[in-house]
This record gives structure tokens, C-alpha cells and sequence, in this order.
């Protein structure tokens, strides 16, 4: 089953997000290679790829999971939520239609 996990950041979270991003990237890498990732990235705060010191407001990742619980866990151990970046995230089941 697909899931979304949808996580908004803190204000300010930029150097924090920067600082422990390899390690984010790496457990996103594993999905990936095990061909479970659909789409994974972060919201800009403004209307561009880049935004610079504007920073993110959040990311959404859509995954393949065993469970709701699995998807819950593994959301749960990402590296941002540790360092302080994301103040809230929701993981639920996702439909893909298209």
C-alpha cells in the first residue's frame, strides 16, 4: 500500500534541515533502491526551485509500506524530526490514481 507522509517545518529550520540532509537523503535512497519510492521533496517557502534563505515549509515523500504502522515508524525515525526541522507530520494511506 502507498502512503503520504506530509511534514511541515519549523520557522527557521533552514541550517538545521541543511545540517542533517545527507543523512535524510540516505534513508530516502534506500526506498528508492528497493523501488518503494514514488515522489519525495520539500515544499519552497516561495514561488521558486530554489528558495534560497527562504528556506521550506515542509516535505511529503508517497512510499510503498507494508503497513500503516511501518510507514508510521519509519516516518518517525527521519533525522529531521530529531534535529528540530519538522514540527508536525501525518502519515496516512494514499491512492494512487494516476
Amino acid at each position: 500500500m502507498l502512503y503520504i507522509i506530509y511534514a511541515e517545518d519549523n520557522a527557521d529550520s533552514l541550517e538545521k534541515r541543511t545540517s542533517v540532509r545527507p543523512a535524510h537523503l540516505a534513508r530516502l535512497q534506500l526506498l528508492q533502491d528497493e523501488g518503494r519510492l514514488i515522489v519525495a521533496g520539500p515544499m519552497p517557502a516561495v514561488d521558486s526551485n530554489d528558495p534560497g534563505v527562504a528556506g521550506f515549509t515542509g516535505s511529503a515523500i508517497v512510499a510503498e509500506f507494508s503497513s500503516l504502522e511501518a510507514a508510521q515508524a519509519w516516518a518517525e525515525a527521519d533525522p529531521y524530526i530529531a534535529a528540530g526541522v519538522y514540527k508536525n507530520v501525518a502519515v496516512k494511506p494514499f491512492k494512487r490514481v494516476f
